[in-house]
């Protein structure tokens, strides 16, 4: 009778869901060769070819894609036994994989990894911070981070961060060089640092509100970024003016290292969430992230709120 362990078989499971051995590596936290040996072994142990392999596609066999039928639902069980026992555990432990968008890994994520971990030492946690709007369910991650906008309509959520504001803002130096615009349409007399979205490399809109009011500026500038950090550090280098979540801002605001140009004037964003699929219950280590995050957000220490 041919032996062949779980490990291997969620190798070829990995590797057929998302026709990638580099990907399936990435969900299955191991090295690429690591993959490569293992359905190399498991085919050998086999005498079958379970994919078609060349150098830009990987593609299922018939017989591969009969063998994923046939074990899919066992290791989907298999997978919800273990889940079940780790649930009567002091501490949950596992591997869980967290997407997050730009800017909010280093801003807010980050803060959060050390107490997380040091309260839940065997959870083995991989942060992918990610500019595209990436798939979690077909890139292998447990949940993501990003602004509530950008989350699809069938995912569960949970907000990490409350509403918050887009402020224009400029370095001292860049004022005192060229003056102060006193209303967002005077921006068209000055330097705007663009952002162009990774996503889809369309320049996001200056689109401000005051009460009732709302308007979109048409800004101008010599340097366009895709990275919220290096908006911010060329802001801070007095290249521009700027438009940048008041969170990141608000401490270089009442630092005095920049200023906010409109008091009466800003953009709105409907805060950050965490999200994942809504079908069946998280896992274990993703409902400890859960559990984490509504307590911190309960105590106050997540992002600042608006003002």
């Amino acid at each position: 009778m041919t032996h062949v362990d779980f490990g291997e078989l969620n190798a070829f499971a990995s590797v057929a869901e998302h026709k990638s051995f580099t990907r399936a590596a990435a969900q299955l936290g191991v090295a690429l060769p690591t993959v490569s040996q293992t359905i190399r072994a498991l085919e050998e142990r086999l005498g079958v070819r379970l994919f078609n392999r060349t150098t830009r596609s990987v593609a299922l066999t018939e017989v591969g894609a009969r063998l994923l039928a046939d074990v899919q639902p066992i290791l989907t069980r298999l997978g919800e036994a273990l889940e079940n026992v780790n649930s009567f555990r002091d501490k949950p432990m596992g591997s869980l994989r967290l997407a997050v968008a730009r800017p909010f890994a280093s801003q807010l994520v980050a803060p959060l990894l050390k107490p997380f971990l040091s309260e839940y030492p065997e959870i083995r946690m991989e942060v992918v911070v990610e500019d595209a709007r990436t798939d979690i369910v077909k890139s292998g991650f447990d949940a993501g981070i990003r602004p509530g906008h950008q989350v699809e309509r069938d995912m569960a959520t949970l907000r990490v961060a409350e509403p918050y504001r887009l402020l224009a803002v400029a370095a001292p130096v860049y004022l005192a060089a060229r003056g102060w615009p006193q209303a967002p349409k005077d921006l068209h007399a000055h330097n705007c640092i663009q952002v162009r979205a990774p996503w889809d490399g369309a320049l996001l809109p200056w689109t401000f509100v005051n009460g009732e009011q709302r308007i979109e500026i048409a800004v101008e500038g010599s340097l366009t970024v895709n990275d919220a950090d290096v908006w911010l550090r060329c802001v801070l280098d007095g290249l521009g003016v700027g438009y940048l979540p008041e969170p990141m801002v608000a401490p270089l605001i009442a630092s005095g290292a920049l200023e906010s140009l409109f008091t009466d004037w800003s953009g709105e964003r409907s805060g950050v969430f965490l999200y994942y699929p809504s079908r069946g219950q998280p896992p274990s280590p993703l409902q400890a992230l859960i559990d984490f995050i509504e307590t911190r957000r309960r105590q106050g220490i997540l992002w600042p709120t608006a003002a």
